[in-house]
């Protein structure tokens, strides 16, 4: 039986995958994070809105908390480099290895991270660190 967090949650992803706007996303992510702290998918979720919406600060400290949480969870790896890269920050290659080292047992894993990319890509599409990023992981 689904929580009504979870069921938040859900209808929250479904919203931004029918293209809603990521400024009206981030309050509902940021919510759900509060109520539930230890929500990896929830921290990661956040962390990739404040990427696309320029606010790679609250998107380092969003994707920080969701690898602490879940450390193998490619996405919140590259989220984290993402952050730090736009906020030139040391240490982007160990997160980029982290992703890579999962993505190599999960061709599951890989595909999602391939379709994110690319989603990223179209929402933001002069994105050069996503591109970057897209270069490191699937080169």
């Amino acid at each position: 039986m689904t929580t009504p967090l979870e069921t938040e949650f859900e209808q929250a992803i479904a919203r931004y995958q029918n293209g809603e706007a990521v400024e009206d996303l981030i309050p509902i992510f940021k919510d759900i994070c509060d109520r539930a702290p230890k929500n990896s998918a929830a921290w990661t979720c956040l962390s990739w809105l404040y990427l696309l919406s320029d606010r790679p600060k609250s998107a380092y400290n969003a994707a920080n908390k969701a690898v602490k949480l879940t450390p193998q969870d490619p996405q919140a790896q590259v989220n984290l480099a993402l952050a730090m890269l736009e906020i030139d920050k040391k240490g982007v290659r160990s997160h980029i290895d982290r992703a890579l080292e999962v993505m190599a047992y999960s061709d599951e894993l890989r595909e999602e991270l391939e379709r994110n990319c690319q989603d990223g890509l179209t929402r933001k599409p002069d994105w050069q660190n996503l591109k970057r990023v897209q270069a490191w992981l699937f080169a």
